[in-house]
């Protein structure tokens, strides 16, 4: 019984957590068993006590992609929502996974910006966050995601993802 991990990365209000709860609605409504790590909630319930250094950040990703992964090989289907802004986090995320699916959320910056809902850009602009990715610090972009949303949540990224998933993790592998 193998599941598969995941990763909806893109800047910091790209539509990353947006996007992926409407996957795992989707996979909920064909009774796959799905997990969503929202890094936000994850940090804030198992590692709150780490910042944002590049230090932290690598302790960060590294743990989050251990976990899915493990969640991954107990057979579920691991949708993770999380900037990891250098692809050695990405890539060492698709290393302990039994299968990775890598989904680009690309949302130009300037929208990023305009949705802003944790007031993040606005914090960097003013100087009281000095490590925005995207901002701040570079946000390195996939070479080659298995799938692109445009913007965040579309119709077609759903079902694009999905079927990935059904590539991977067909279903009665963990129904």
């Amino acid at each position: 019984m193998t599941g598969a991990v995941v990763w909806f990365t893109g800047l910091p209000a790209s539509g990353k957590t947006t996007l992926a709860k409407a996957v795992q609605e989707r996979l909920t409504q064909l009774n796959r068993a799905v997990c969503l790590l929202d890094s936000d909630e994850v940090r804030d319930v198992l590692l709150s006590r780490l910042g944002y250094t590049e230090g932290e950040r690598e302790a960060f990703y590294a743990m989050l992609a251990r976990l899915a992964g493990l969640l991954a090989r107990q057979g579920l289907l691991v949708l993770v929502a999380a900037t990891a802004h250098r692809n050695k986090h990405r890539e060492q995320a698709r290393q302990v996974a039994p299968h990775f699916i890598e989904v680009y959320v690309a949302t130009p910056i300037e929208e990023c910006r305009r949705r802003d809902p944790k007031g993040l850009y606005a914090r960097a602009r003013t100087g009281e966050l000095t490590s925005l990715p995207g901002a701040e610090i570079d946000y390195e972009t996939p070479a080659n995601p298995d799938v692109i949303a445009q913007g965040g949540l579309s119709a077609g990224a759903v079902g694009e993802i999905l079927r990935r998933i059904r590539d991977v993790a067909p279903p009665g592998v963990n129904a």
